[in-house]
């Protein structure tokens, strides 16, 4: 008996390139699209089609075309949470052969770093964390474009005006103050998630430290020589009050900004901040505070943020 069924198509894997990728042209909108991973690092599917723009299904195409040639790559770390998130956006990354087109095409680009193996090599928690402040950076760069009285200053913009001496540093965002505990003082680090500035057609700026509480860090503990969300604020208010933001940043003033999961995590951090500020709530207004679901479902220039002490404010 003879089997005249049709075989099904064969359908590529998600993580394996083509061993014949379908002939296509790079074209300047793909330079675009790997531009942007070349600033991001990890975007979704979904983040590219915003910014750039297009249908979901016209990003996904070229996505494709591009990841099949070798120019993004797709992390394989992204396996561990398919089973459980289902169809989650893909994950793109910037792979070495997307780094040298940026090279010939911007003569500079984004620098040689092995790409490609710190992608097969990432893990699934960094990532994810990665793409949390992400979804804040995509929304507020979407939510800026909308207006036409502010634009949006990226990291790398604000890093480049930043003075000599701290871009000559490892990384030039790193902050270290003195801490005192017990009548010791402690030197703490810390390196920001994020760094943003909203520009205004005056001249001005405002210039903010983006944290995302992802609330699995405890808020308080009693020894500062272990993490703690308050440790990190404490960091800000000391290198606020010191003004390092001046002599490392140039910057004359700034505000943290903090997304956090959920009303009682934002409460909790609330009483902690009012704890270490004293009772005049000294330094309260440098940390704004906005719940996560909330915040997608409005945009980071709408949204109503809350203050260290309560107090509802916008970001412009």
């Amino acid at each position: 008996m003879n089997d005249n069924t049709p075989s099904a198509p064969t359908r590529r894997t998600r993580f394996r390139r083509a061993s014949e990728p379908p002939a296509f042209r790079v074209t300047d909108n793909d330079v675009v699209i790997v531009r942007l991973l070349a600033r991001h690092r990890f975007l979704r599917s979904t983040h590219i089609a915003a910014l750039v723009g297009r249908s979901i299904d016209r990003t996904n195409d070229r996505l494709s075309r591009l990841f099949h040639a070798g120019y993004i790559d797709r992390p394989r770390a992204q396996l561990d949470y398919y089973p459980t998130a289902g169809s989650a956006p893909m994950v793109y990354a910037l792979a070495d052969l997307g780094a040298h087109l940026l090279r010939e095409r911007d003569h500079s680009g984004a620098p040689d770093a092995e790409w490609s193996r710190k992608n097969r090599e990432v893990g699934r928690p960094f990532i994810e964390h990665q793409l949390e402040i992400i979804d804040f950076q995509v929304a507020l760069e979407c939510a800026v474009r909308k207006r036409t009285d502010i634009r949006l200053i990226h990291s790398d913009e604000l890093i480049a005006a930043f003075p000599e001496q701290t871009r000559a540093m490892r990384n030039p965002l790193a902050m270290r103050v003195g801490i005192v505990q017990n009548g010791k003082t402690l030197e703490i680090g810390l390196i920001p998630d994020l760094i943003v500035g909203i520009g205004f057609f005056d001249g001005s700026r405002r210039c903010f430290i983006v944290e995302i509480d992802r609330g699995t860090m405890p808020i308080v503990r009693a020894d500062i020589r272990q993490t703690s969300f308050l440790r990190k604020m404490r960091v800000y208010l000391a290198a606020h009050a010191a003004k390092q933001h001046e002599s490392q940043f140039g910057w004359k003033a700034f505000r943290v900004i903090t997304v956090t999961v959920n009303r009682d995590r934002a409460r909790s951090i609330q009483e902690a901040l009012r704890e270490l500020q004293g009772p005049q709530g000294l330094g309260a207004n440098l940390f704004l505070l906005a719940l996560r679901d909330k915040l997608h479902a409005s945009d980071p220039i709408a949204y109503t943020w809350e203050d260290g002490a309560g107090r509802l404010v916008k970001l412009v």
